[in-house]
């Protein structure tokens, strides 16, 4: 295993510092982006014809107002926002012959209104119901942190991660429904922030689960997961700037931790050691809720049911040109009755109630973010079987806080020549500004260990 070891691109702060400081120009921050998206190391991971580095901003005077914060900056978009003139397929060919959107989302519209500049569309898997990050009509990008094997780069945001691991982008815009802003992220080496779903409006992205759906981005720092979220939420983050010894943080060890693989199980012990001695009040509890998600979900989840909804007439006319793993996803939705679809609403409702409770005293909950490193793409990409288990592990830990309606960021915590792991952080509805509090003292813990 070869690791990539080259330099990090920088975060958009440090960008636009350098922007101010005269070191750079906007012009020379776009044309490197470009460059990168349009090379190797971004195969794939950008929509046909949709990663040629083409300034794409609301107006020329954006790009260079330096009192804009993404003026300049370089962003990426999911192909599940809708960029007025383009067409939002998805990641599928069945949306391919739609006519081009009218309008910008609300969040790209935000975006562009900062000063973004788009430089592409990102690839995804088909509809966003996949935590592994396969397509298998546009190809799948290729995660950058191994030179030698092509490894999955996690999903369903799987081009927007790898357009800002490799510095194709400084903010990927994404969607997550069941881990799919921060799978990519732990995987790949970045920050991916979802947020409290209801801050950060969905209109103008092809839906897969309204009571599920969020919309967030992909960034290299937290202080820039920071600033995207302010921007795509329309509101001003809280930060108290509290040290970590003010902060009650709970551990679950069942569920969150079965099955751990060597590599993350030391990242993960190591992590909570250095926070430890950093000051951080840590407590292990048992949270025997979680296990009770199996039996609530069982006829098929939100995702199932209200995904069908929304395919079922396209399913039948086009059915042969979905990915088969995503239409069977889709399907199980067609086999749960009205009956079991509301009995699934109350039990959600009862059961997030239930958990708030038990998470009241605590400022955050850690738990790694996935359960593996990356694995190869080879090794799920023809085999069911192995596709489907890997799927499983990916959305285990993240989708808890899916269905909790909650918040919660995934930051890097391995050691240089590891593969990426990821830290997740995570609390129920609108414990955001806390979340990302405790994230940058976090991450500032671990870098000085690292």
């Amino acid at each position: 295993m070869n690791l990539n070891t080259s330099p990090s691109p920088t975060d958009l702060h440090a960008a636009q510092q350098s922007v101010q400081d005269g070191q750079n120009s906007t012009e020379e921050i776009l044309a490197q982006a470009a460059a990168i998206a349009l090379g190797d190391a971004c195969r794939h991971a950008f929509m046909p014809n949709q990663a040629d580095g083409t300034p794409n901003a609301s107006s020329p005077d954006a790009i260079s107002d330096p009192a804009l914060l993404l003026a300049g900056i370089p962003v990426s978009i999911k192909d599940l926002f809708d960029v007025a003139g383009q067409v939002t397929m998805a990641g599928s060919t069945v949306l391919a012959a739609s006519p081009p959107a009218q309008a910008d989302a609300i969040a790209v519209a935000r975006l562009r209104a900062a000063g973004a500049v788009l430089v592409g569309r990102t690839n995804m898997v088909e509809f966003a119901f996949s935590g592994v990050g396969i397509n298998p009509h546009y190809g799948t990008p290729v995660n950058p942190a191994d030179v030698d094997i092509e490894r999955i780069p996690g999903g369903s945001s799987s081009g927007a991660a790898v357009s800002v691991a490799t510095g194709a982008a400084l903010v990927g815009l994404g969607s997550d429904t069941g881990g799919s802003l921060r799978i990519p992220a732990a995987l790949c080496g970045i920050v991916g922030f979802k947020s409290t779903a209801r801050l950060v409006p969905v209109a103008g992205a092809v839906p897969l689960s309204s009571s599920l759906d969020t919309v967030g981005a992909l960034t290299r720092s937290v202080r820039d997961a920071v600033a995207v979220h302010e921007i795509l939420s329309a509101r001003t983050v809280q930060l108290t700037g509290k040290p970590l010894s003010s902060y009650r943080l709970a551990v679950v060890r069942n569920l969150m931790q079965d099955g751990l693989s060597s590599t993350v199980a030391t990242s993960f012990e190591k992590s909570l050691q250095r926070l430890r001695q950093a000051g951080a009040r840590i407590e292990e509890i048992p949270l025997e809720e979680l296990e009770e998600l199996a039996t609530i979900n069982a006829t098929g989840g939100l995702s199932a049911a209200q995904s069908h909804a929304w395919h079922r007439r396209r399913l039948i006319d086009h059915e042969a040109q979905y990915d088969p793993r995503v239409a069977l996803r889709i399907l199980r939705g067609a086999r749960m009755s009205a009956a079991d679809y509301i009995d699934l609403l109350a039990a959600r409702q009862d059961w997030i109630a239930r958990m708030e409770v038990r998470l009241n005293s605590f400022d955050a909950v850690l738990s790694p973010t996935v359960p593996i490193v990356a694995p190869s793409i080879a090794s799920v990409l023809h085999n069911d079987d192995e596709f489907f288990r890997i799927n499983s592990l990916l959305l285990r830990n993240t989708s808890v806080v899916n269905m909790l309606d909650g918040c919660a960021i995934s930051i890097p915590c391995h050691t240089p020549g590891q593969l990426p792991v990821g830290l997740m952080l995570w609390h129920a509805a609108l414990h955001d500004d806390a979340v990302l509090d405790l994230a940058l003292q976090v991450e500032t813990a671990l870098a000085h260990h690292t």
